[in-house]
């Protein structure tokens, strides 16, 4: 039986429903899923009449740095014409301080002991989830979503339920992202477009580090570069508020606004997020507009979690049973809501860097703190949270109402759960032959050392070896990296700091040594078992690399195609091209559109033609590297590699004009030049082909590899003949 998207969700919901009531009688069940059925269809009467919804989010966004939050820093018009509209929450709260698990807190409505997802990459949102946009689309909606940044990428599993779901960065390894702008403008070209009603998504990333707001901003604001990039993201939404005034959209939509999370700016010795639990990382803007809901300010204590049954009960939708969050309507009429606990974590560090994990809750303003060394805070009398009150307090009560609401939240599968794939990876990995398990070392017990407010200031001064570094103090740089780590041995970015100055001192081999015993010292850390595994490949170190591979198993394997490219290099080196092959289509699964992946397995078809000489191996490599070059027009090893192809399938005309487009994207080259010369030679014009064969020797021969030199001599020696 083929199933309709809103037979798919109608499933979910059932199956959600099951799980709350499993002893109902068989009966019962069928008549639930026909009643279920009937409610979901999107039939024109019960959408005709139904608000749009728009939901903006942006990335690190602290309340103070708005206007309407009363910040004297900077004015932010754009954002206060959404507050002069409805209801500003000053007390709303993020549940985790890092991009992924918020926006999924926030799509879900349930917290990470439900659903998951604890932090950035290593996680992805599992399908048998509801998220709000697959609910909307079940009734009637079109749903679209347009995001800034790298973390929110398709492969993270949010785009259930998105028709369109835009993140066409760049694609290659790394932190990514785009400008608030080019969100908004390709937002507005999908809106345009659509009739009501409609749920867009748009996210915007730019306040979050490193702090470049493009010009004026970035003169404006030239001591305070965060403030600059919150007053140019506000510009930017303008257009699309202006585009909404235009067409009227204010009376037909209902508006969510909020912050993913805040940002520190070195309070509590945080430079940014993600490592501490404070309000300076958890405290977020929320302002919700409607047609019909005056403009006030509400004080109540509210959580990202409460979004999605506040949409829901605006558009008299019915709410799933799996939501965690509490409906906001009492609040948007000026009334009270009820008090209850807004549970909180933050895993970073224990999921990365091997420290203590930090998880706490929020009730009756008061705030706990869950660490080796635990935290109790008044937040009506101290929201700065600089007075810990946990030394003058018997903490076993909150403790144990801290286990018992994360045993409440928590999930009847996460246990089995603990490693998240969406569907399609899962699908396409197991065809390959691939799952690795979880087999990780990670502590149990932690003790004050283990505490992020203790290691933090260690990882902090690290920041000043590697700025003397910078500044040519090697010597000093690495005397600070050391006594570091003499002094705390679970500071990862002091090992990976370290092997660093090694490794661009030249010191290669001393700075694979630091990584193994930064290894053996954080056996949880996937940032130093990655970087090592990089450097034994830059080392051709294959063996060490295949015995480290079996040693160690890691969560964030399963979603790294970056160390899948490594060792596909590393079976290609070795010409072991069917491993090659196998490790590069595994990368691919991952990340489909990267045009270094598609290139370097368009290099291992073309080296598998001259061994077996077939055509179709020819005629593979060539659409591999055209793939590359749409996804990356200009990517320069993918038109080296298409001339190269060519070459070989003796296409002379077309290989030239792809070698001098790849010599035209990158005259410096080595390969672009050689190959192109090799072409005019193919196609007898040797005169040409001399040229750029003597052209690169005189520029590179010294540092050309040996092999390399050998076959330019030859190819000179073959042109002088001709």
């Amino acid at each position: 039986m083929k199933y309709s998207p809103n037979m798919n969700i109608l499933m979910k919901l059932c199956v959600m429903r099951l799980k709350a009531a499993r002893f109902r009688i068989f009966v019962v069940l069928i008549f639930a899923i026909f009643v279920l059925f009937s409610r979901a269809l999107p039939a024109e009467k019960r959408t005709e009449h139904r608000l749009n919804v728009l939901l903006i989010t942006i990335d690190t966004l602290r309340p103070d740095r708005l206007s309407c939050y009363g910040s004297e820093r900077l004015k932010t018009p754009n954002i206060d014409k959404l507050a002069s509209r409805g209801v500003l929450f000053t007390r709303a709260f993020a549940n985790t301080p890092t991009t992924l698990p918020s926006h999924t807190n926030i799509l879900l409505g349930t917290t990470p002991p439900y659903h998951g997802v604890h932090v950035n990459s290593d996680f992805v949102v599992g399908d048998e989830h509801l998220t709000l946009a697959e609910l909307l689309q079940s009734h009637g909606y079109t749903t679209g979503a347009f995001v800034g940044g790298w973390p929110l990428d398709a492969r993270f599993g949010l785009t259930q339920g998105f028709e369109t779901y835009d993140c066409q960065f760049d694609r290659s390894f790394g932190s990514l992202q785009r400008r608030a702008e080019v969100v908004v403008n390709e937002a507005l070209v999908w809106l345009k477009t659509k009739n009501s009603p409609w749920f867009l998504w748009l996210h915007c990333y730019d306040p979050h580090d490193p702090y470049e707001p493009p010009d004026p901003y970035k003169e404006r604001f030239a001591k305070d570069l965060y403030s600059g990039e919150v007053a140019y993201v506000d510009d930017a939404i303008g257009k699309l508020l202006d585009y909404m005034s235009a067409e009227n959209l204010f009376d037909s939509t209902l508006i969510v606004f909020t912050g993913d999370h805040g940002e520190s700016l070195w309070e509590h010795d945080e430079e940014t997020h993600g490592f501490l639990a404070y309000n300076s990382t958890l405290w977020a803007p929320l302002l919700v507009t409607s047609p019909g809901v005056k403009a006030q300010q509400a004080n109540t204590y509210v959580s990202h979690i409460d979004i999605f049954p506040t949409i829901c009960d605006i558009l008299e939708i019915e709410k799933p049973d799996v939501l965690q969050g509490q409906t906001l309507l009492p609040a948007l009429r000026g009334k009270k809501t009820k008090k209850r606990p807004i549970y909180f974590e933050s895993l970073y560090p224990f999921y990365s860097l091997g420290w203590a994990p930090m998880r706490g809750y929020i009730h009756d303003k008061k705030k706990f703190i869950e660490s080796p060394i635990p935290e109790l805070y008044d937040l009506e009398k101290d929201f700065d949270e600089l007075k810990n009150l946990a030394g003058e307090k018997d903490l076993d009560k909150h403790r144990k109402k801290l286990d018992e609401l994360i045993q409440d939240l928590a999930s009847p599968e996460i246990k089995r759960k603990q490693q998240a794939l969406d569907r399609a990876s899962r699908e396409k990995l197991a065809s390959l032959g691939y799952i690795s398990f979880d087999l990780e070392s990670r502590k149990k017990e932690f003790g004050p050392k283990d505490d992020v407010k203790m290691a933090l200031p260690f990882s902090n001064k690290v920041n000043e070896a590697v700025e003397f570094f910078e500044k040519g103090e090697r010597r000093k740089a690495i005397e600070m990296a050391k006594e570091i780590l003499t002094e705390r041995q679970n500071i990862p970015n002091a090992y990976l700091d370290l092997a660093n100055f090694y490794k661009k001192m030249g010191r290669l081999l001393d700075s694979i040594e630091v990584l193994k015993i930064g290894l053996t010292n954080i056996p949880s850390s996937y940032t130093i078992f990655f970087n090592l595994i990089n450097n034994l490949a830059e080392a051709r170190e294959y063996d060490k690399i295949m015995t480290f591979m079996k040693e160690h198993s890691f969560r964030q394997m399963n979603l790294d195609p970056a160390l899948w490219n490594i060792l596909g290099n590393v079976y290609y080196a070795k010409l072991d091209l069917q491993k090659a092959e196998e490790n590069y289509q595994r990368a691919l699964v991952l990340d489909e559109r990267n045009s270094l992946l598609l290139t370097n397995l368009g290099n291992v078809k073309l080296t598998a033609s001259k061994t077996v000489s077939t055509s179709e191996d020819i005629q593979r490599a060539i659409e591999l590297f055209k793939q590359a070059i749409e996804f990356e027009p200009y990517y320069v090893e993918a038109h080296i590699g298409l001339g190269r192809a060519y070459l070989q399938a003796n296409q002379i005309n077309k290989s030239i004009q792809a070698l001098e487009k790849a010599n035209e994207l990158d005259p410096d080259s080595d390969d672009a030049l050689f190959y192109l010369g090799s072409s005019y030679l193919a196609n007898n014009k040797s005169a040409e082909a001399l040229r750029l064969f003597n052209m690169l020797k005189e520029r590179s021969y010294d540092r050309l590899p040996a092999g390399f030199r050998r076959r330019l001599d030859a190819s000179i020696q073959e042109a002088q003949k001709k």
